[in-house]
């Protein structure tokens, strides 16, 4: 998935520049790898809070009105942070080597 949303920048650096993708992205590649780094480690936490190994999925279900009931996990955090961290990287690649004159 990281892939897929970098060749989506990727081609649009490559019809408008460069800094035209860095400004479009709004937030620089390190920040986006720094942000999900943090949210897979943080997804470790709950399982290990409770006495078992980091990492371990923990479920948790939240009531909404309007749906009812929705059961969350941290196996999607962790994805949604990988899916970061990949992205954040490509990008840093890609538009760094574009910017090379």
């Amino acid at each position: 998935g990281g892939l897929t949303g970098a060749a989506a920048f990727a081609l649009y650096a490559i019809a408008y520049g460069p800094g035209q993708a860095r400004r479009l992205l709004r937030w620089d590649p390190h920040e986006i790898i720094g942000f999900g780094l943090g949210l897979a480690i943080l997804s470790g936490l709950p399982a290990l809070l409770m006495g078992e190994s980091f990492l371990a999925g923990k479920w948790f279900s939240i009531n909404i009105v309007a749906i009812g009931a929705l059961d969350l996990g941290t196996p999607i955090l962790f994805d949604v942070g990988v899916y970061l961290v990949v992205l954040g990287t490509v990008l840093l690649i890609t538009l760094t080597l574009a910017e090379e004159d």
